[in-house]
């Protein structure tokens, strides 16, 4: 089992971006942060030495491959459209 590499949220916004998914600090912050009930969005923890949240760096890219996944197997799709019928008809 390979050794878990611990982002911070800086970090975790960095790793999004290059898989294209740019978000603001503050959306990821709010993704860090618990709500009401004291759920995260994201599976950040309060590092015991520095006091600053950290994620695993696979387990972030997991959870957004696995949302990717479940988005594929759950869409309607009867058949894809062709090139040439996306263009307008004159």
């Amino acid at each position: 089992m390979p050794t878990p590499v611990f982002i911070s949220i800086e970090g975790a916004r960095k790793v999004l971006a290059e898989i294209g998914i740019n978000l603001t600090a503050r959306q990821i912050k709010r993704a860090a942060d618990p709500d009401a009930y004291g759920k995260r969005k994201l599976p950040f923890f309060v590092d015991p030495i520095d006091k600053r949240l950290k994620i695993d760096r696979r387990v972030l890219l997991a959870i957004y491959n696995q949302c990717q996944a479940d988005a594929q197997s759950n869409a309607k799709v009867s058949r894809p459209v062709p090139q040439n019928e996306l263009a307008p008809r004159p």
